[in-house]
């Protein structure tokens, strides 16, 4: 059995939206109750997490995105004393509290230590509970939940700082990861392989895709079996050409059955699968080498159920 590190802080349930927002704290919390209670978090690593540096997520994101994050931030918190405002609106589904920069940072820290973790070897993957998620955030602004994104930022940390020659990326979120998309298109380091319920939310990824984009729209309602087969004729021959040194995942479990944000129909034994087949391709290239993100899933019950299942595959237990 291998080591399996698990990437949290405190700082990211600080993170709020308002009464309500499906983005929200308790979800870290029906994890590790869940964790808990089952006995996986006994085969985890926990880890320290630091906070992201402006170096390194300006790898990912433009200078002036993080520098309006932190004046709206700093507005907030010299506001909170006089009573004023609680949230600055970032989009329709999107906004900053007090702290929410600050659980931004440690999110993309995490993703940061989890990748020097593994390349390192002293753990052989790793998984980050962490929000807010990152997979909508593009390089000049935030989106879809998303503020800084984390899976981009770690993706160019292992290329830039370790040297990587090719990662890739897997989302298997409900959503299209467009600012993933957004940020890594043309970048031929990286190859991103997703699906996505389409027409949906951010009804993007289907116009012309850049080369190193492998995307797979299914329409509401596909089931667990339709994906799997989906992803056995199309994502396993780009990924087994490709030959990846690491794998990065956009963990999304809202592609679950139970989950009302979205329409598709799988259940925690396709996330297993789905998590299996990542470990194959990940033992054959990269060393075994996997840092997955945590991103949407927003029934609770289910969410827990399914990261439980994922991480079971991750420690091999």
């Amino acid at each position: 059995m291998g080591k399996t590190g698990y990437f949290t802080h405190r700082d990211c349930w600080k993170h709020e939206m308002g009464p309500g927002h499906p983005e929200c704290p308790e979800r870290l919390d029906a994890i590790e109750d869940r964790l808990l209670a089952t006995g996986v978090a006994d085969a985890l690593e926990r880890a320290e997490v630091p906070l992201a540096t402006l170096e390194q997520i300006t790898r990912a994101h433009s200078v002036e995105h993080l520098e309006l994050l932190e004046a709206l931030s700093q507005r907030l918190i010299a506001d909170a004393p006089a009573g004023g405002p609680r949230y600055a609106q970032l989009d329709p589904d999107t906004a900053l509290s007090r702290f929410s920069v600050l659980a931004a940072r440690r999110a993309a820290g995490a993703a940061i230590a989890a990748t020097d973790a593994v390349i390192a070897g002293t753990l052989d993957n790793a998984f980050c509970a962490v929000r807010p998620p990152g997979h909508h955030a593009c390089r000049d602004k935030a989106m879809g939940f998303c503020v800084l994104n984390n899976v981009a930022i770690a993706a160019r940390h292992a290329i830039e700082e370790h040297g990587l020659k090719r990662v890739a990326i897997v989302d298997f979120d409900v959503h299209h990861g467009n600012g993933t998309e957004d940020i890594l298109s043309n970048d031929p380091r990286v190859l991103m392989v997703g699906f996505f319920q389409h027409p949906f939310y951010p009804y993007s990824g289907t116009d012309h895709p850049a080369p190193n984009m492998l995307n797979l729209p299914v329409p509401a309602y596909t089931k667990g079996m339709d994906v799997r087969e989906l992803i056995e004729a199309c994502w396993m021959p780009r990924l087994e050409d490709f030959k990846p040194q690491m794998i990065f995942v956009s963990a999304g479990f809202d592609a679950h059955r139970d989950d009302d944000l979205g329409q598709l129909r799988l259940n925690e034994n396709d996330f297993a699968w789905i998590t299996e087949r990542i470990r194959d391709v990940a033992r054959r290239h990269a060393g075994g080498r996997i840092v997955s993100m945590l991103e949407g899933g927003y029934n609770l019950d289910a969410l827990a159920r399914s990261v439980e299942t994922h991480l079971r595959v991750l420690a091999d237990l």
